[in-house]
């Protein structure tokens, strides 16, 4: 935006969410409900290299902070940004994926059964209906830091707990768009801070390509 920008515009445009799907990890690939020390891949940390890159070179898009998952593939996403962007960390467990307790570290299609949509905890994890509480708890956490800040936001974060922000609310998507049934690693949402949280871009990717796309058959979630 150019200095002939009303300066109400301004403003509004930096009260964004920068809604950010961690970087690809090697038991996405694999399919596999993820322990929650895995790590990203080296393909992963290009996807977050990439889209640090995108953020960093956008005055549209770069943040002004920058807030976290604390599980380690969201965070080497989340410092990857800083790295570019020039910014500290702030982390929550809040923003971390849904919790599948005992059954994080198995294949995701031999279990004859689909535990990302399954309502009930599975031993040691969460059920949908505590999962939504604590999206709601941490979304209601991601505006306090925003409001504090008073500009654009980046916020690093898993695939299910995006997507309950889309499907569930509060993320309002515009009128005929479906929220996507998976979200790419180190995809973009953008959204606005303010209520009614309308989205203007969805699942972007344009910073995955010369070799840093991912594997449409990964799991996304879990």
């Amino acid at each position: 935006m150019n200095s002939l920008t009303p300066p109400a515009y301004r403003h509004r445009a930096t009260m964004t969410l920068l809604i950010i799907r961690h970087g690809e990890t090697p038991l996405n690939v694999a399919r596999v409900l993820q322990p929650a020390d895995t790590p990203l891949s080296g393909h992963g940390q290009a996807q977050a290299a990439a889209l640090a890159q995108r953020l960093a070179a956008d005055p549209a898009l770069r943040p002004a902070a920058l807030v976290s998952s604390d599980l380690p593939r969201a965070l080497q996403t989340a410092q990857a940004i800083a790295a570019a962007c020039g910014l500290a960390v702030l982390t929550t467990p809040l923003l971390q994926e849904r919790n599948f307790g005992e059954l994080r570290g198995r294949p995701y299609d031999t279990l004859g059964f689909d535990p990302l949509t399954r309502d009930e905890a599975p031993p040691g994890g969460e059920s949908t209906a505590q999962f939504g509480v604590r999206c709601a708890a941490a979304f209601a956490w991601v505006l306090a830091q925003q409001a504090a800040l008073g500009g654009r936001l980046a916020v690093v974060s898993h695939g299910l707990l995006i997507r309950h922000w889309l499907q569930q609310g509060p993320l309002q998507l515009p009128p005929g768009m479906q929220a996507p049934g998976r979200l790419a690693n180190t995809s973009l949402t953008v959204a606005g801070a303010a209520p009614p949280h309308r989205v203007s871009r969805v699942d972007c990717t344009e910073h995955l390509a010369g070799g840093v796309g991912e594997d449409s058959a990964s799991l996304s979630g879990g």
